[in-house]
């Protein structure tokens, strides 16, 4: 009865966009999800705090990298709190329990014989954090996620991984299903991917690259653990592995991983085959979800268009831009974010929506005495259940597709009452007709509380026991 999710660990050289609230939200409404089943949850996140983006971040801020990171963590714990995210686990990779993790999984892939030390040059992203081949780059020899970057040529003397070795192994086990892809598509992409060939890879960087920042590779003080090996862990040094070998018994493997396609290639290739080489359990699935543009372009800093959730959330409230992520993109294609659209979502479907429907209805309540049933929110949690469309849709992370079930039904109690028309009606007519609407509005607070927790349990709480009409829940703006 065990439920853990990890959401991607971002760099914290940044202060975070709204990509990253994106999937904040999106791995909270399946944590939340699976609560409500009754199963017992952690959603971890973390700082991936070791990269060098971050060391040159903190150079040209003229901070020490320590305060620098720090600092950044915690706006990004700061904006999860704000969006009603419940980040069970917080997991810095500059803390003392994830040095110890990373080096025991260092220790474990050494021990199967698949890392050793050579010499190498190659093209180097401190975007991806990341080594490409030129035939890897596009036609300006620039990385697909960060054009307009200028590759590093890197040469030094590093530890690789025998990635190549796990080749088979990793087709087998994705063919198979044995680590599960959503979407289908992506799956696909991998596997192509695996049947290209593989190639080592380099997990570790000198001191002098690194700036004697982040792991140090055990028995060599002369190199740092590569971000993608030292990263990844933190999956597991959130939950004790290396440091605290019941909990990490209890938790791991991993139920879900969250994740932007930008990073598909460290999650569904290099991360499995690293917990296979250290004889640990595989995660049991990976959902990959699609990006934001905003105004119709790709996040640039040159352009100016970087969106900074926090002032989406302090204009129109933190379910009203969860409603927007979770509703009007769907996860497995591009969305584009606009203010001009966040607006137009507020006003048409919670202000004039959800919110009317709820107003309308507990004030003619109020009117009429109505009294809400038991089974309704008080032990809501105990008799009521999720809708099944609901479970489909979101076992199958189609969030945009059960919110439009929950708008139908909203559009149902609508017309039901400007049919039935209860303000004309008095006595037992009047209750009749209002406590079925009274339930239907319980029905939908009760399936809402994955997405909107906050409006959901203002809902639930305001219909239970002698209804009262309150201060509108979307006043329209």
């Amino acid at each position: 009865m065990k439920f853990y999710i990890t959401n991607a660990i971002p760099y914290v050289n940044a202060k975070p966009h709204i990509g990253h609230a994106l999937e904040f939200i999106q791995s909270d409404t399946i944590a939340r999800f699976h609560r409500l089943l009754g199963e017992d949850v952690t959603l971890l996140c973390g700082g991936d705090e070791n990269a060098i983006k971050n060391v040159q971040a903190a150079e040209e801020a003229g901070e020490d990298i320590q305060v620098f990171i720090d600092k950044h963590a915690k706006l990004f714990e700061e904006l999860a709190k704000k969006l009603n995210v419940q980040f069970d686990v917080f997991q810095k990779g500059s803390s003392e329990q994830h040095h110890k993790s990373a080096q025991k999984l260092w220790e474990l892939c050494n021990k199967s014989g698949d890392i050793y030390k050579k010499s190498y040059r190659g093209l180097y992203c401190v975007g991806c954090e990341q080594f490409y081949t030129k035939e890897e780059l596009n036609e300006k020899g620039e990385c697909f996620e960060h054009p307009g970057k200028k590759l590093e040529e890197v040469e030094e003397e590093n530890y690789f991984f025998k990635l190549s070795k796990y080749q088979e192994k990793l087709i087998e086990i994705i063919e198979s299903e044995q680590y599960p892809i959503t979407p289908e598509f992506r799956k696909n992409e991998v596997l192509a991917f695996l049947k290209s060939g593989l190639q080592d890879f380099s997990i570790s960087r000198s001191n002098k690259r690194a700036k004697n920042w982040g792991v140090q590779v055990p028995g060599d003080n002369s190199q740092r653990i590569y971000v993608w090996f030292d990263a990844l862990n933190i999956y597991q040094s959130g939950i004790g592995f290396g440091w605290d070998e019941d909990m990490y018994k209890k938790w791991w493997p991993a139920n879900l991983h969250v994740i932007g396609k930008g990073i598909i290639r460290f999650h569904a290739v290099y991360w499995p085959a690293i917990l296979l080489s250290a004889e640990l359990s595989l995660p049991k699935g990976l959902f990959v979800h699609e990006y934001f543009t905003v105004n119709g372009q790709k996040m640039s800093k040159t352009l100016g268009n970087v969106y900074d959730p926090n002032i989406a959330i302090e204009k129109y409230g933190a379910d009203a831009l969860r409603y927007f992520c979770l509703s009007k993109i769907s996860p497995f294609l591009d969305g584009d974010f606009s203010e001009d659209k966040l607006h137009e979502s507020y006003n048409a479907d919670l202000a004039n929506g959800l919110g009317n429907l709820v107003a309308r209805v507990a004030k003619l309540c109020e009117s009429h005495s109505v009294i809400a049933e038991a089974e309704g929110a008080a032990s809501s949690k105990t008799k009521q259940s999720l809708d099944p469309k609901m479970t489909t849709h979101l076992e199958d992370y189609k969030f945009n597709e059960a919110l439009s079930h929950i708008w139908g039904e909203i559009s149902e109690a609508d017309k039901k009452v400007n049919l039935e028309k209860p303000w004309e009606l008095s006595g037992d007519k009047a209750k009749t007709v209002l406590e079925d609407l009274v339930k239907r509005i319980q029905h939908i607070a009760y399936n809402l509380q994955p997405f909107l927790p906050e409006t959901s349990e203002k809902i639930l709480k305001q219909f239970s026991g002698s209804i009262k009409s309150s201060a509108s829940l979307f006043p329209r703006i």
